[in-house]
């Protein structure tokens, strides 16, 4: 049977021991709010740079353009398509394209015209997310003292939003509908120019660079009752239809080629490392709300 008065004795002590274990918990969390927090920003900063550099690679140039690379193009689909194209940072800078028409021994050639180029919006976004996510961790220099965990993690959050964007725009290209494609700019870059029976589209889709070619033909002006337009896709199959002034159109071959692009990839490790990052740094500021409900953090 437990004594009262020795339960009743050992209560300033119990107490005297919360105490000490809450001083000594305040002052190691004191220390991750004053040291550890800032050297994994510069981690993320460091990080983040790198990332940054592999959008804008510098020429060898004395221009100090970005450096252009080129990319061969194959086919798995019996070497239809073949292809170059020469990225220079965000940009398309040329595309030449070789199109083997099917049941015909032809082969269309295109590529863009010299005055033209085509942005690639998904890489231009991607590097301007990690442009703000560098100035959100710039904003708080090493002299700046973080008072609570809230502040830490409200940071986090915003830094982690802008990196969870940048590495969406990579890995989820756009859905188009046939007819917003058919009426892109991109259908007046090439030279000569693209026939009305075919159409084209690049996009990034993870660390690689893909063009798909869509062959068409028009449909009969009596296909009323069968005609079912296609919605917005990445990737449009065969079969497919859309009307476009007036005419009817079904989608007969698509051909799909792509080339990896290493330096994307490298970005897609890069965002991956830095959002472990940022996690594991809001998971050790948990630790410590859990300890004390009374303090805001």
């Amino acid at each position: 049977m437990l004594n009262p008065q020795r339960s009743l004795s050992e209560l300033p002590r119990m107490a005297t021991a919360s105490q000490v274990e809450r001083a000594v918990l305040e002052d190691e969390f004191n220390w991750l709010l004053r040291e550890e927090v800032h050297a994994v920003l510069k981690q993320l900063q460091d990080v983040l740079k790198e990332a940054s550099r592999r959008f804008s690679m510098p020429s060898p140039a004395p221009e100090g353009q970005l450096k252009q690379e080129n990319f061969i193009l194959g086919s798995s689909t019996m070497d239809q398509v073949k292809g170059v194209l020469t990225l220079q940072g965000e940009a398309l800078t040329q595309a030449d394209i070789n199109l083997k028409v099917p049941k015909s021994s032809s082969v269309l050639h295109f590529q863009f015209r010299d005055d033209k180029q085509w942005k690639l919006q998904q890489i231009q976004d991607a590097r301007n997310h990690v442009i703000q996510a560098l100035q959100l961790l710039s904003s708080r220099d090493d002299s700046y003292l973080f008072k609570t965990g809230a502040e830490v993690n409200k940071l986090m959050d915003a830094v982690m939003l802008q990196l969870t964007r940048a590495r969406n725009r990579l890995t989820t290209p756009a859905s188009m509908t046939l007819s917003e494609l058919a009426t892109s700019g991109l259908m007046k870059m090439f030279s000569p120019p693209m026939p009305g029976d075919v159409m084209v589209n690049f996009y990034i889709n993870l660390s690689k660079l893909c063009l798909t070619v869509y062959q068409l033909h028009t449909l009969p002006p009596n296909t009323t009752k069968n005609f079912k337009p296609a919605g917005s896709s990445v990737l449009h199959s065969p079969g497919a239809m859309f009307e476009l002034n007036s005419n009817r159109f079904e989608v007969s071959h698509v051909h799909k080629v792509e080339c990896v692009v290493p330096w994307l990839n490298d970005t897609l490790v890069f965002f991956t490392i830095s959002l472990q990052l940022c996690q594991q740094l809001k998971d050790k500021i948990s630790v410590f709300s859990s300890f004390w409900n009374y303090r805001p953090f």
